[in-house]
C-alpha cells in the first residue's frame, strides 16, 4: 500500500516535469538576498532532486536541470537588466535579453553535472538509489567551480550564499563555498527522503545536517585595538556620477563628509570610482592637494579612481580600475589595479565584431580597462598590510588574498549603484562568505550602499544601508588565525567532491 501511494505521488509530480522544474527554479531564487527565503530554496532543491532521481535518462535529467537553472538564474540575476538603463548607446530592453542570454549559458553547468550524476547512477525499479545523491552533490561542487572559472568565470550567487542570512556557517572555514553548496544538496535530498518515507530517522538526519549548516564559526570576543577607519558613503547615484558638470561637487562632498582632520590617525575609505572618470588622481597634483584637506597628519586615504595607460606617443590606449593610497602630503603611496574585470562591463570581448553590431560595454567610454596582476598586499604607513579586491572580485572563492603576504584586513570598494535593489545585498552576502573562508575582516565602501564592516566570523559589525548618505566609524577587529581554507583554498572542496564520488561508487558496487 505504501509503495503504491508513493508511486501515485511520484506520478502526480512527474506529470509536467519540465514545467515544474522551470517554476521551481524561478521560485528557488527567492532563497538569495534580498528576500532570503532560504527554506524555500531547500524545498525547491528537494523537488529538483526528486525530478532528477525519477528522470528516465541522462538526457531527460539534463533538460530538467537546465530548465530549473534557467529559472533560477533569470530571476536571481534580474538586477543585471537595471545596469543597461545607464547606457545610452544601447536600448534599455537589451538588459532583459542579456539576463536571459546569460542564464541560458550558466544553466548548462549544473545541467551537465545532473546528466553526469544520472549517467553513473542508472534507474532501478523506476528510481535512482542513494548513490545518486552523492554523485549529484559532487557534481554540484565541480560545476559551481567550473562556472566560476571558465571564460573568466561568473561566480555570482553560489548556492552557499543562502546561508548568509541566518549567519555564514563555520563549515566555510573547512570546505569553502563550493563544499557548503555540496552539503546543501545533501540536505535537500535528506528532506526529499523524509517527505517521501515519513520516517523519523530521515527527519533526524535532515535536522542534523541543517544544524551543521547553521552552526557559526567561533565568535571574535572583543574588538582588539586595530586600524580606525571611516567609511564614506555619499549616496551618489549612477545617473549623478555620469553628470560631468556635477563631478567636482561630488569630490567636494566626499571631502566634507570625511570630517575635520585631527591628531588621531584615521584610515579614510572612499568607494570604487569615487574620483569620477573626469579626473585622474595620479596626474593632477592640484586635485590631490584639494583631497588632502580631508587628511590629518597621521591619516591615509584609500579611494577608487581611474588610471590611464599610454603608448609611446602619449595617446591613451587603456584604463585601470584602481584604488589609490594617498598620504596627507598628497603623495600617492600605492596603487592597486583591479585584476578580475567584468566582461561587457569594463571591457568588450571581440570588440571588432560587436561594436559594428551596436554593442558597447556598460561603463561609458571608448577605452577598455586592463587587468592588474591579481591579489596583492600593500603596507600602508600607520596601518599595516592591507589587501584589496575591487567590487566584483570579491565573489571569487579562494582568489581574494595574497597568501604570501597576508593582510590584516581586506578593502572591497564597490560601485553597486548600477544594480538596483537586488544586486547590492547579494554582493554583500558573498563578501560575508569570503570573510569566514579567509578568517579576515572585510570592509566595503560603496557610493549608494551597502557599505559595511564584516568581521572574520561573517558578522556585520556596522552598515550603511541602501540609498543613504552617511559615514561609518569603526575600530577593526584583528584577523582570525589562518583557516584550513585560507591555507589550502579550493583543494578542500575538490577533496570533498572526490570523497562524495567514492561513496557513490561504493554504494553502487554493493547494490549490484
Amino acid at each position: 500500500m505504501a509503495t503504491a501511494a508513493k508511486a501515485r505521488d511520484s506520478a502526480a509530480v512527474l506529470r509536467y516535469p519540465k514545467l515544474l522544474a522551470l517554476a521551481a527554479g524561478a521560485l528557488s531564487a527567492t532563497g538569495f538576498a534580498p528576500l532570503d527565503l532560504w527554506p524555500v530554496m531547500l524545498l525547491c532543491l528537494a523537488l529538483l532532486i526528486h525530478l532528477l532521481a525519477m528522470a528516465p535518462s541522462w538526457r531527460s535529467a539534463f533538460w530538467r536541470m537546465w530548465l530549473f537553472a534557467l529559472g533560477h538564474f533569470t530571476v536571481g540575476l534580474n538586477w543585471i537588466a537595471h545596469a543597461f538603463t545607464y547606457q545610452d548607446t544601447m536600448p534599455h530592453w537589451f538588459g532583459y535579453g542579456a539576463v536571459v542570454a546569460l542564464s541560458l549559458y550558466l544553466a548548462v553547468f549544473p545541467a551537465l553535472g545532473a546528466a553526469a550524476a544520472c549517467l553513473v547512477s542508472p534507474l532501478r525499479d523506476g528510481e535512482r538509489d542513494v548513490s545518486f545523491s552523492f554523485f549529484f552533490a559532487a557534481a554540484w561542487i565541480a560545476t559551481e567551480w567550473l562556472r566560476a572559472t571558465l571564460f573568466t568565470g561568473f561566480a555570482w550567487n553560489p548556492l552557499a550564499a543562502i546561508w548568509a542570512a541566518p549567519g555564514p556557517p563555520g563549515l566555510l572555514t573547512l570546505i569553502g563555498t563550493y563544499g557548503v553548496g555540496g552539503f546543501t544538496i545533501l540536505l535537500a535530498d535528506m528532506l526529499r527522503s523524509a517527505f517521501i518515507d515519513h520516517r523519523w530517522q530521515q527527519w533526524a538526519r535532515a535536522a542534523l545536517m541543517l544544524g551543521l549548516l547553521l552552526l557559526p564559526t567561533s565568535r571574535i570576543p572583543n574588538l582588539q585595538p586595530g586600524p580606525h577607519v571611516r567609511i564614506v558613503q555619499p549616496n551618489v547615484s549612477q545617473d549623478e556620477k555620469q553628470d560631468v558638470d556635477a563631478q567636482a561637487d561630488h569630490i567636494r562632498e566626499l571631502v566634507r563628509m570625511s570630517g575635520p582632520p585631527g591628531p588621531a590617525p584615521r584610515l579614510l575609505l572612499w568607494p570604487e570610482a569615487a574620483i569620477d572618470n573626469g579626473y585622474l588622481l595620479a596626474e593632477e597634483p592640484g586635485l590631490r592637494r584639494y583631497v588632502a584637506r580631508a587628511l590629518g597628519p597621521n591619516d591615509v586615504l584609500l579611494t577608487g579612481g581611474i588610471a590611464l595607460e599610454y603608448d609611446r606617443s602619449g595617446r591613451a590606449i587603456g584604463g585601470r580600475n584602481s584604488v589609490f593610497a594617498m598620504g596627507p602630503d598628497a603623495r600617492i603611496l600605492a596603487r592597486y589595479d583591479k585584476a578580475h574585470l567584468v566582461p561587457y562591463g569594463e571591457y568588450l570581448p571581440m570588440r571588432s565584431i560587436l561594436t559594428p553590431l551596436g554593442l558597447s560595454r556598460l561603463v561609458p567610454g571608448d577605452l577598455d580597462f586592463w587587468p592588474g596582476p591579481g591579489p596583492v598586499t600593500f603596507d600602508i604607513p600607520g596601518v599595516g598590510p592591507v589587501g584589496f579586491q575591487i567590487c566584483y572580485e570579491i565573489i571569487f572563492s579562494g582568489q581574494v588574498i595574497d597568501r604570501a603576504h597576508r593582510p590584516i584586513f581586506l578593502f572591497n570598494p564597490s560601485n553597486d549603484a548600477w544594480f538596483g535593489r537586488w544586486g547590492p545585498p547579494q554582493h554583500l552576502a558573498q563578501a560575508r562568505l569570503r570573510a569566514v573562508e579567509e578568517g579576515m575582516t572585510i570592509v566595503r565602501a560603496t557610493p549608494t550602499g551597502i557599505s559595511a564592516v564584516i568581521g572574520p566570523d561573517g558578522r556585520l559589525l556596522g552598515t550603511i544601508g541602501l540609498g543613504k548618505a552617511g559615514v561609518l566609524d569603526a575600530a577593526l577587529p584583528a584577523p582570525a588565525a589562518w583557516t584550513a581554507f585560507s591555507r589550502l583554498g579550493n583543494l578542500l572542496p575538490a577533496l570533498l567532491a572526490l570523497i562524495l564520488t567514492a561513496l557513490g561508487v561504493v554504494i553502487r558496487l554493493r547494490r549490484r
